[in-house]
């Protein structure tokens, strides 16, 4: 049965942060909250917690994960960043954006692109989210909370509970997330382009 947590938005309790981050450490899938949505959460190098995510959504072995990075030296230690792409993402985040990045040896080949080596990262704006992966001092796993034959993401931590309490180690409320998509920003080819325009808004690259 998973534990649930009613966390301070302004003023997250660093106690139920620790004890998150221990049930990471014991292998545990997390739900967390981003600036986007809810969201699946586990260590990028824990094959069983990833394979529950995996089993929960019912995804393919082709669908692609996000890491979400507590700053940009950890961006630099996954993924192979030269320096337009260090500033641009300097400029938009803590931020609604997805940057598609070549990764290095670093990353784990299971959660890379199977054709492109590459990998999504994340740095959202949520403080929670960002307390968590800062005292975990390593990139934390993700995937929407999007259930099958759903839509679009769980809004409801009421309800995550309900639906998943028997599946996880941990549910994090944070009150009511409405479901947006975040922009997906490609940093693999040599021009940086927009490849889904979502919630966020990136001035230098839109026309």
């Amino acid at each position: 049965m998973a534990q649930y947590f009613e966390i301070h938005p302004a003023n997250p309790q660093k106690r139920l942060i620790h004890q998150a981050v221990d049930l990471l450490k014991q292998g545990g899938v997390i739900t967390l909250p981003t600036d986007s949505s809810y969201a699946f959460a586990c260590r990028i190098d824990d094959k069983r917690a990833l394979d529950k995510i995996r089993l929960i959504r019912q995804l393919s072995d082709k669908h692609d994960f996000t890491l979400i990075c507590k700053d940009l030296t950890q961006v630099s230690n996954f993924t192979k960043i030269n320096n337009d792409t260090y500033r641009l993402i300097k400029a938009l985040t803590p931020g609604p954006f997805t940057f598609i990045l070549d990764a290095t040896k670093e990353v784990p080949k299971r959660l890379q692109n199977p054709k492109k080596k590459t990998i999504g990262i994340r740095m959202p704006d949520n403080v929670v989210t960002q307390m968590i992966v800062d005292e975990l001092d390593e990139p934390l796993c993700c995937s929407t909370l999007i259930l099958p034959n759903s839509e679009g993401a769980e809004t409801d931590p009421y309800d995550i509970r309900d639906k998943l309490e028997k599946e996880l180690a941990l549910i994090i409320d944070f009150g009511i997330i409405e479901s947006q998509e975040t922009t997906i920003i490609n940093c693999v080819d040599s021009e940086i382009e927009i490849v889904r325009q979502g919630i966020g808004h990136a001035p230098m690259l839109e026309d």
